[in-house]
């Protein structure tokens, strides 16, 4: 599967699913970005089990805002609609690919009650 442009609109039914999304917050102006759009574009092709969303920061700033995003490229992953990595800065190819391997391994049962003990 290719990626999908994601807007305040698509957003929380993709990143809401069950399973693993990535998302890559960039911007037209940003070069780093650009550089990076063909490591993830080969990556969604490579994974087609998961969901890649690209958000333009500049015409999605809501999102942008919502997640803090100061720097850019950023790259997220969210599993089982739970937020396990996010980053700024440009990955490569093997970067990216170790991340995916990371986030596929992780037992969710052990993040969320992480998670709830952190929350108390």
């Amino acid at each position: 599967m290719a990626t999908v442009e994601l807007t305040t609109a698509n957003f929380d039914e993709v990143t809401g699913r069950d399973g693993i999304v990535l998302l890559d917050f960039w911007a037209d102006w940003c070069g780093p970005c650009k550089r990076f759009a063909p490591v993830y574009e080969r990556s969604s092709e490579k994974h087609p089990e998961i969901s890649f969303g690209k958000v333009d920061t500049e015409a999605q700033q809501e999102l942008a805002a919502k997640f803090n995003i100061s720097s850019i490229p950023t790259i997220m992953a969210i599993r089982d609609g739970v937020i396990v990595f996010a980053q700024p800065g440009a990955l490569p190819e093997s970067a990216l690919e170790n991340l995916i391997e990371q986030v596929e391994a992780l037992d969710m049962d052990d993040v969320r009650k992480k998670l709830a003990e952190h929350n108390h």
